[in-house]
């Protein structure tokens, strides 16, 4: 008997570092430890929202075939981001530059509400750099 598989889109960027090679060794692993990955979005360069630095984000949006839960997919993703030498996304509650952002954005049809789960991703309607790359591979 096959597991169960699910459809789940992530959104990643990155703003410090080597974008590209982050964002590839993000995507390789997400393959390694979420599931198959069936599309990967062109890089899109976009402005930081929500703080002030000079360092552009690059963006994709990735389709992976997963067997994991909503919660067993930001568990691992929240591992990679660590792995990759992410160390917490914002300080005293303010975004700052990071090598490394994962964000789940869709998973299936599914709606979740924890508070530390959100799908959809509450904000991606509203930017740029979340829909573009998304509606690339959707």
């Amino acid at each position: 008997m096959t597991e169960p598989t699910h459809t789940v889109y992530l959104g990643m960027g990155a703003n410090i570092g080597n974008r590209k090679r982050t964002l590839r060794e993000a995507v390789a692993a997400v393959g390694e430890e979420v599931g198959t990955v069936e599309a990967v979005s062109s890089f899109y360069e976009s402005k930081p929202q929500g703080f002030d630095s000079p360092n552009d984000f690059l963006n994709i949006a990735v389709r992976v075939r997963t067997a994991l839960s909503p919660r067993g997919v930001l568990t691992v993703t929240q591992k990679i981001e660590r792995d990759l030498g992410r160390l917490r996304k914002s300080q005293n509650g303010v975004y700052q530059d990071r090598i490394i952002d994962i964000d789940i954005l869709l998973y299936d049809d599914l709606t979740v509400n924890e508070d530390d789960l959100k799908i959809p991703h509450p904000l991606m309607r509203k930017r740029d750099f979340v829909m573009v790359p998304l509606r690339e591979i959707l």
